[in-house]
């Protein structure tokens, strides 16, 4: 059986990409803004304190990838003296910085197309399109219709939302429609259907997703996102490698909002997860599972990890993000004694969120890229000049079609 085993931590970068200065974030540093935060002190809480503490990951080259990306040492942390994974920093040749393209292109699959946005920071939909979802929807109208930070606007719309029963529309920098409503007074199923809905009638919009915002709570003191989100993405522009591993008879596992990124194409497996712990778990029990149901079958286990993107990164919060990196990290001990010695562990990122950069928005960022098992020697694997070198790596090591994007790094030996 060959197995990959590939986590997605949402919005960990590594240092400005060479186009960052195009997105306005050259200077961009999520992993070293977050140490050197570590290292002054200013991420001292009652959950952690001092320099910033990712054995596993530093053994796994991480640090290694962060100098070599950046031309410095992150501050307060000292490179290991032996490594026990293979390393890189990848950089991403997408038109954007979302979500998808990074996955896609994480799975092969450039985005070379520029997708649709609403930039009007205010009425920033079209009034043509609220009529229609309106009308189409059955809706007593909506509100919001603005840029947002989703825990502000829901804040201070979401008892107007629960008085009116009309959803809370709003978007970002992004290529995204976001609906935020209660679950309970407007119903779970019933937004779901809505975002259903706008995603037909966004076609002409060229929008990348429409994302679900549940929430709950009585009151703006007390309302609260739940792990109930749902992404509805277009499906990519060509096959990814999932959906090769998966026309090839194989086994390709999302858990979290995998399925969600890749619109539900190349997946044969689903397991719903939300949360840091809840998602390892998923992952840990994904691993047992196929080592013993699928011995013959190749397998592909893929896990995001979006909390440290929309809770720490999207939030500015620097000492969350610090901590969730270090619990992150002293959980994959777990996964790595779960392993056999020819499985493929692969971490990298999707894009950045640097928690100390102004507005709220993802970063144009580096990205790590660190490999353990099926073969690899510790050590550096150079930079990459596109995330597609995972997929096409992928490709390799499941011996499926190859890609048409990225240079495989997978050793001859594995």
């Amino acid at each position: 059986m060959r197995r990959a085993i590939v986590l997605v931590l949402d919005s960990f970068g590594i240092g400005s990409a060479p186009d960052a200065d195009k997105f306005g974030d050259q200077g961009a540093d999520t992993l070293g803004h977050i140490a050197a935060a570590c290292a002054r002190g200013d991420a001292d809480t009652a959950e952690r304190s001092g320099p910033l503490k990712l054995p596993n990951m530093a053994a796994l080259g991480l640090f290694h990838a962060h100098r070599d990306a950046t031309g410095n040492v992150a501050e307060g942390v000292s490179l290991p003296a032996q490594l026990k994974g293979a390393y890189a920093h990848a950089k991403e040749i997408s038109s954007g910085k979302d979500t998808p393209s990074g996955h896609w292109e994480i799975a092969g699959v450039p985005v070379r197309f520029d997708w649709g946005y609403f930039l009007d920071k205010t009425d920033s939909f079209p009034t043509e399109l609220l009529e229609k979802i309106v009308q189409q929807a059955s809706l007593p109208g909506v509100i919001g219709n603005c840029h947002a930070s989703g825990t502000e606007i829901i804040a201070r719309l979401g008892e107007e939302h629960i008085q009116s029963g009309k959803p809370i529309v709003y978007t970002s920098a992004d290529s995204v429609f976001q609906i935020a409503a209660h679950e309970e007074h407007f119903g779970l199923e019933r937004l779901y259907t809505l975002c259903e809905t706008v995603r037909e009638l966004l076609e002409p919009y060229n929008i990348g997703r429409v994302i679900a915002r549940p929430f709950n709570g009585d009151d703006s003191a007390s309302f609260a996102r739940t792990g109930n989100r749902r992404d509805y993405s277009v499906e990519p522009p060509s096959p990814t490698v999932l959906q090769k591993l998966a026309d090839a008879g194989g086994e390709v596992v999302s858990i979290g909002k995998i399925a969600d990124i890749y619109a539900h194409c190349g997946i044969t497996h689903k397991v719903k997860a939300s949360g840091h712990d809840a998602l390892m778990e998923a992952t840990l029990a994904e691993v047992a599972r196929t080592a013993k149901e699928s011995s013959d079958r190749t397998t592909m286990i893929m896990t995001n990890f979006v909390d440290f993107d929309s809770v720490y990164g999207h939030r500015r919060d620097v000492p969350g993000y610090a901590a969730a990196l270090e619990h992150f990290d002293a959980r994959l001990p777990e996964l790595l004694a779960a392993l056999n010695d020819d499985d493929l562990l692969l971490l990298t990122a999707d894009h950045g969120c640097d928690p100390s950069w102004e507005g709220t928005e993802h970063t144009r960022e580096y990205v790590p890229v660190m490999v353990h098992g099926a073969g690899f020697a510790p050590g550096p694997l150079g930079e990459r000049d596109t995330f597609a070198d995972i997929g096409q790596t992928l490709a390799a090591f499941f011996a499926v079609e190859a890609m048409e994007d990225g240079k495989s790094f997978l050793p001859n030996a594995a």
